[in-house]
């Protein structure tokens, strides 16, 4: 699957699960929950113990049914690394631009952090594929991406931090390319006591707001 199949994919889905989990075990167990509902993109992030393994046993166990990225990508090292596991797209909390360097470089999506209409810019220049606005729900959410949208209607932003089942609609109804959503999606506590059917509901849930949205 090359670059342009793997933007078109996530646009197409509206949502990136991040799984953040406290053992790998936990992380495979979110992933299955995740596809069970539906979902065939996913970001397992760099805080998952062992999560270079976990993204190599993920592309060998699901192939191009499902796309695997990787989060939480801090430098070009750890970007090739999870490249060289099999992620198709690195996002990160943060701009880095030696990382969206290397990505281009390797004909990868990067989906580098920003927040203020400075760092998206500098984001966008320097060849970020879209960009990651983190932490969305801390500085207005869906009112705040709405106003970045306006005079930037040429940057794809992908909302992250605070976007929930009540506020995804917003989320998409202000421009959002995807959605990244992590607690509220994976939950902890549910992975903790086995209770992935939670995680499975919130995905058709997740999936049912974006299609309907965008539908409206």
């Amino acid at each position: 699957m090359n670059k342009s199949e793997v933007l078109k994919r996530i646009r197409d889905t509206g949502l990136i699960p991040v799984v953040r989990a406290e053992s790998s075990d936990q992380a495979l167990r979110a992933v299955a929950a995740l596809k069970a509902g539906g979902l065939d993109v996913l970001e397992v992030t760099m805080t998952v113990p062992g999560a270079i393994e976990v993204i190599r046993t993920l592309v060998s166990e699901y192939g191009a049914e499902t796309l695997i990225g990787a989060g939480t990508v801090l430098d070009p090292e750890t970007a090739q690394a999870c490249i060289h596991a099999g992620a198709k797209f690195i996002v990160s909390p943060a701009l880095n631009e030696e990382t969206i360097s290397f990505c281009r470089a390797q004909d990868v999506a990067i989906f580098p952090g920003a927040l203020t209409p400075t760092e998206v810019v500098r984001a966008w220049k320097a060849g970020a594929d879209a960009v990651k606005v983190f932490p969305a729900g801390a500085v207005g959410g869906a009112n705040y991406l709405r106003a970045l949208r306006a005079p930037l209607p040429q940057i794809e932003l992908i909302p992250t931090g605070g976007v929930s089942l009540k506020t995804a609609a917003d989320f998409i109804k202000a421009g959002a390319m995807a959605l990244g959503v992590g607690g509220d999606l994976v939950d902890s506590q549910a992975l903790r006591d086995g209770n992935t059917d939670l995680i499975t509901e919130r995905a058709r849930q997740f999936l049912e707001i974006v299609r309907m949205t965008r539908a409206s």
